[in-house]
């Protein structure tokens, strides 16, 4: 643990704009806030994280961050994951950051286009680096989250309040190399808490953070889901693509358990939805009887304007981007059912 990942009554009065006697009070109060770490000579210390989500819970100030995750490809993660962003950051008119885990790079080339990409991915301004540097320094390039952060990087002109963080092609070795990770002179690294570490002072700058996580449950995924209040499970209705639901949960709530704070299966989403498939409607009905996790009442449909939104090219609006003929509607349905779930 490093030193700044502690705090004291002081950092936190700052962090929640309020008094320090208000967070004594919170302390004698409320059983569940955090422990202190260590009680010093000039006053507890708190591990910043569990303080940070107490009062997110608490008071609703702190960003809520999101994980998308499904174990399998091609079910719509990515293009969920980019549509919620545009939705909740250009019609509810929240700030928004969309962090891209996933290697194959798709909602990075979704909102600022394969050639800005590219030229990022040269400079080393992708989380790939932060990851990188993690594992080794010895190329003398380090991680710089002022130049790899993206500001206003929807294509959509209406879309002005939501940043990016990139992905690389780079983390598909990276992901492999991440399990022999040395754990530092003094022990403190770890992981599963690179992401953490590296974009921790600029989280609380927004009210949304969505990521989209690569399709399987390996170390990368870990790192996002350590930031994370909570999961959205995008599914095809049928068998191969709900299959892993199960495993999804009860991974979550162990490693969640192992780190002891909180990470909520918020819901999960039908995408790709074929009304006249007879296995799609057998699917959604047993998934409505399922316990893993609850299942938004939004659903998906399967359109060609979905592909088309992916190429690149300025919209106006997100009506221009999704479509007309129900599919923005339902995008921005469930951009409100997300929200109201996360804020539950």
């Amino acid at each position: 643990m490093e030193q700044g990942d502690l705090v004291g009554l002081y950092e936190i009065a700052e962090l929640a704009g309020v008094s320090r006697q208000a967070v004594a009070n919170w302390r004698s109060r409320f059983p569940e806030f955090p422990s202190p770490v260590a009680e010093l000579k000039s006053g507890p210390v708190f591990h910043r994280e569990q303080v940070r989500k107490w009062l997110h819970k608490r008071r609703g100030k702190m960003a809520t961050v999101i994980s998308m995750i499904n174990l399998k490809g091609g079910v719509g993660k990515t293009t969920t994951s980019v549509a919620i962003a545009e939705v909740i950051a250009g019609t509810f008119r929240k700030n928004v950051l969309l962090i891209d885990l996933d290697p194959q790079t798709n909602a990075t080339a979704m909102l600022i286009g394969d050639e800005k990409w590219r030229e990022l991915n040269d400079q080393g301004h992708t989380l790939a680096q932060l990851f990188g540097d993690a594992l080794d320094n010895s190329s003398g390039r380090q991680f710089d989250l002022e130049k790899t952060l993206q500001v206003d990087a929807s294509p959509v002109v209406e879309v002005r309040r939501l940043d990016l963080l990139p992905s690389s092609l780079d983390f598909i070795d990276l992901q492999d190399r991440l399990g022999s990770m040395g754990s530092g002179r003094f022990f403190t690294k770890n992981p599963t808490d690179i992401l953490r570490q590296g974009i921790k002072n600029i989280l609380d700058n927004y009210e949304f953070v969505l990521i989209d996580c690569p399709p399987n449950m390996g170390i990368i995924t870990l790192n996002g889901l350590r930031i994370s209040n909570g999961f959205v499970i995008p599914v095809i209705p049928d068998r191969l693509s709900t299959y892993g639901v199960p495993q999804i949960v009860s991974r979550v709530a162990a490693f969640s358990e192992d780190i002891s704070e909180d990470i909520t299966p918020f819901g999960i989403v039908i995408s790709k939805y074929r009304a006249q498939s007879t296995v799609h409607a057998n699917v959604l009905r047993e998934l409505r009887a399922e316990r893993d996790a609850p299942l938004f009442e939004t659903i998906i449909p399967e359109a060609n304007k979905i592909a088309e939104a992916a190429e690149e090219g300025w919209r106006d609006t997100l009506r221009q981007r999704w479509g007309y003929g129900g599919l923005y509607d339902a995008y921005e349905a469930l951009a409100e059912e997300i929200m109201e779930a996360a804020a539950a």
